[in-house]
């Protein structure tokens, strides 16, 4: 702060020694009126020029009633001639005084300096040029300023407890050095995206009321050689300067993926710095108090030479949570959140099966959105069924223009799915039936939630899941005798299930329990890129006769639901497309009314 009051003062000066130098120069332009050349060369041949003074620049002259001007001289070598002929007293001058040598010499070093000290300056601050490129973009958080403490992070108890031990190392190592226990070197918190990694390892720093450095692996690697190693020697440096500290690195996958496997062979600078990350996590020593924890969701591309024991000694999983963890998760995001009588987080946690801790804290960010967008002075459950829908399948788009004809294919596809789904045994409970637009391509959805969190599926439950997505074709084939581009991602959903039953899960009676075909992984672009194929082509025929009868069968069961139950689906269709939404309550109203009305229509008849 203080370097600017004196780069100003130095501007001041140099400002006023440049008016100093340049100001007779510049009296003399200004005070002087300016002419023509041509109207100086006329009054010097009528006689009323008495002298003139001549430089590169100007020609100043006075006339003989004392008046001067100043004209801008052409290459007129007849000039001197003239005023030899009409005696005019004349006078050159080169402008070679101190002014110019400041103009030409001084000034533009003058300049270039500012420059160069400015640019240097700029560099130092960002780190991230020349001077800075060796230095580590580590963010340091001290003690004081960790506040994130366990109570923040709900939903991964066993994770939180494997990381006591940390705590409890950084707060008291002698404990486990008397009995010559060492803490893991480097503990990799292993995660699906949004599930609390970052969060939990500033809760550690936070327990431990120790500083806290963290870096994202992406910063180690730059376009210049040798620098990502540079940056880690000096990541480590400070580390061991603020010992103990807790040094996180974020999205380790960026900088420790398997070597050679990328572009550049095994030298290119991506793998210098896992080199040298490896170096150095070899060599610094716990017992200095030093813990280096690493996040990501891809440890599957992670070099081995960084999980073997000695390095990152420990992994620890954070999956999805489960309904109990959700819901304690939920409980942390609206502590500071009025809600109404009517919010059971219990069932909010029950209607969000798979969602992450990111996804929750954006179902209460958005509930709370909702709310005051409808002047309301608490969140009430309304917003919260808003706020998963908007998260499942995004916003509502009621503007967009949808004609009658389409709202009846998309109530009866929608209907069709509802219906198959109360009708199949192993089937997930309907929960929501919508034919509300959201999103950029949903013209409607059933939305069904399984009544506990699941892990594993049997063939019965695949089978009737198939069903399900085939019930809206279905639908669409009883009743209006034709067929939409409505179930596109339904067949899309289907196929890949079916093909994953024959190959991946062995349910095919006919090729038996085999796995068949393995992804090929690219790790250095980290996706799948195809299929690898250990199978004939003989087998090949085989898994797609597979696939089409077992797609084949679950289409006619759901067609044959549909029309053992007709009167039911128009019932269920028309109700849809008079109030466009419908909960499971309503349409195990509705149906209940359809059957009774099928029963009277055989009694009659």
């Amino acid at each position: 702060m203080r370097s600017k009051p004196n780069i100003l003062i130095f501007y001041v000066l140099a400002a006023v020694l440049s008016l100093s130098l340049f100001q007779p120069y510049l009296m003399r332009k200004l005070s002087t009126p300016e002419k023509p050349y041509s109207e100086f060369k006329s009054l010097v041949q009528t006689g009323e020029v008495k002298e003139c003074e001549i430089t590169r620049e100007s020609v100043t002259f006075e006339l003989k009633d004392g008046k001067k001007f100043v004209t801008v001289p052409l290459n007129d070598p007849e000039l001197v001639k003239l005023l030899d002929a009409q005696k005019v007293k004349y006078t050159a001058r080169t402008e070679s005084g101190i002014g110019q040598f400041f103009l030409v010499w001084i000034l533009p070093i003058i300049v270039f300096g500012l420059l160069w000290f400015f640019l240097i300056r700029s560099m130092d601050r960002t780190g991230s040029m020349v001077t800075g490129f060796g230095k580590s973009k580590a963010k340091i958080y001290a003690e004081r300023d960790t506040k994130t403490t366990f109570a923040d992070v709900a939903g991964c108890d066993e994770s939180k407890l494997e990381l006591q031990e940390v705590v409890e190392f950084l707060k008291d190592p002698k404990r486990f050095q008397k009995l010559g226990g060492k803490i893991p070197k480097g503990v990799l918190v292993v995660g699906p995206p949004g599930t609390g990694k970052t969060l939990l390892a500033r809760a550690v720093a936070g327990e431990a009321g120790v500083p806290f450095l963290w870096i994202s692996g992406s910063d180690f690697v730059e376009m210049f050689v040798g620098v990502g190693a540079a940056r880690v020697r000096d990541l480590f440096l400070q580390a061991r300067s603020k010992a103990p500290c807790l040094l996180f690195i974020d999205e380790i996958d960026a900088v420790g993926r398997l070597r050679g496997a990328g572009l550049g062979g095994g030298h290119d600078e991506r793998e210098q710095t896992l080199n040298q990350l490896l170096v150095e996590m070899d060599g610094f020593e716990t017992q200095k108090g030093v813990i280096l924890l690493a996040a990501t969701n891809r440890p599957d591309v992670l070099d081995p030479a960084l999980l073997r024991p000695g390095r990152f000694d420990r992994q620890i999983v954070i999956d999805a949570p489960d309904a109990k963890g959700r819901e304690a998760i939920l409980k942390v995001h609206v502590r500071n959140k009025p809600l109404g009588a009517d919010v059971k987080l219990d069932v909010i946690a029950k209607r969000t099966p798979g969602f992450s801790g990111a996804d929750l804290a954006n179902v209460a960010n958005e509930a709370a959105l909702l709310a005051a967008r409808r002047n309301k002075i608490k969140l009430e459950m309304p917003d919260f069924e808003e706020a998963i829908d908007r998260g499942i399948a995004g916003p509502e788009r009621k503007s967009r223009a949808i004609t009658d004809h389409e709202k009846k294919i998309i109530a009866y596809h929608e209907s069709g799915h509802a219906l198959v789904a109360k009708n199949c045994e192993h089937a997930d409970p309907l929960h929501k039936v919508s034919i509300i637009p959201r999103g950029h391509a949903a013209l409607g959805y059933t939305l069904q939630l399984p009544i506990n969190d699941r892990y594993m599926a049997s063939r019965s439950e695949l089978n009737d899941r198939l069903t399900v997505m085939f019930g809206g074709r279905a639908a669409e084939e009883v009743v209006l005798n034709e067929i939409s581009t409505g179930a596109a991602n339904d067949l899309d959903r289907a196929t890949e299930l079916a093909r994953a039953m024959v190959c991946q899960y062995g349910m095919s009676d006919e090729l038996g329990p085999r796995r068949l075909g393995r992804n090929h992984q690219q790790v250095f672009l980290g996706r799948s890129l195809g299929e690898e194929r250990d199978y004939s082509d003989q087998t090949a025929l085989e898994i797609d006769r597979q696939v089409h009868a077992i797609i084949g069968k679950a289409h006619e069961r759901a067609k044959t639901i549909l029309k053992d139950r007709r009167p039911q689906l128009d019932r269920l269709a028309k109700v849809l497309m008079e109030k466009e939404i419908l909960d499971a309550e309503d349409v195990d109203r509705i149906l209940k009314e359809g059957k009774r009305g099928a029963c009277r229509c055989l009694a009659i008849g």
